[in-house]
């Protein structure tokens, strides 16, 4: 979605194109943490990618639409804007039937599988040849799933809906956190192959439509999704290899072509700086 100044008041200005990229870069962090602490709570085959985009999407329009004369820090702003978008995305969502949800698990168990032993996000077409079925079952039900609620408007079960997601003012022990990962990220992105890289500054930072994107690239919408997810999913693994070693599953073919791309991707990420340098290129907002 591309912000417009049609309701801004007469004297309001846009910030400039600089302005907007530090702010969504000093707080892409941000995101992750709200989606990853929303996701421990949600059923496993809520979409990751969905929560992260919306979340991405609100980021960019918070800091094109930021006041700083209100006297809020513009991370507090986001992160009420992140949450709120995660919150009318899960609200978009109804129950699925158990029968989607059970292939659903299925889907994503395989997709999950097949991402490990390929080093890359598995096509519709392979993922339905593992499973049995045709490529158009494998696409009406991520349809089925994306128009499933997976929660009431009420909440998850029990649990208020606001309740899924995380508090969002973060003690210093985890902004430091943030700042780090932040760096981290910065280069992730500088890093990540070059097709990849237009993807993701192309779709997250200069909020182009996708078919803008495709057409740019030579390939299709579809195409360009599938790359967004590869690119998300190694950005992801990068920040893990560099700060939760743990959380990143190990290559099906440690020797394959694809492992050592991906472990040279890992070192390079982890070498451009210093974790001291990381630090340093960040100021963290202290009236947070």
């Amino acid at each position: 979605m591309r912000m417009t100044t049609a309701g801004l008041a007469p004297t309001a200005t846009l910030p400039s194109d600089t302005v907007i990229e530090e702010r969504v870069t000093s707080n892409m962090a941000l995101v992750g943490h709200i989606v990853r602490e929303s996701m421990g709570r949600l059923p496993g085959h809520v979409s990751r990618d969905d929560l992260t985009s919306a979340g991405f999407t609100a980021l960019v329009q918070a800091a094109r639409s930021y006041d700083d004369s209100r006297g809020v820090p513009f991370s507090r702003y986001a992160a009420t804007r992140v949450r709120g978008a995660i919150l009318d995305e899960l609200r978009g969502i109804d129950w699925a039937s158990r029968s989607v949800r059970r292939r659903a698990r299925e889907l994503d168990e395989t997709r999950t599988r097949l991402a490990t032993e390929l080093g890359r996000t598995a096509s519709d077409a392979e993922v339905a040849r593992v499973c049995g079925i045709s490529t158009e079952e494998v696409a009406a039900n991520d349809d089925d799933v994306s128009r499933a609620s997976v929660m009431s408007l009420q909440g998850f079960g029990d649990t208020p809906l606001d309740d899924v997601l995380p508090a969002t003012a973060p003690s210093p022990e985890q902004r430091v956190e943030q700042a780090e990962r932040v760096g981290y990220l910065i280069d992730a992105v500088a890093l990540l192959p070059e097709r990849l890289r237009a993807v993701v500054e192309g779709y997250f930072f200069a909020e182009r439509p996708m078919a803008e994107i495709a057409e740019e690239l030579g390939v299709t919408e579809s195409r360009v999704s599938q790359m967004r997810a590869e690119a998300m999913v190694l950005l992801r693994d990068a920040l893990n290899s560099a700060l939760d070693p743990e959380l990143v599953a190990p290559a099906a073919r440690p020797g394959g072509c694809a492992a050592r791309r991906r472990d040279a991707y890992f070192a390079a990420v982890a070498s451009r700086r210093s974790a001291t340098a990381r630090l340093g290129a960040v100021t963290l907002d202290r009236s947070a």
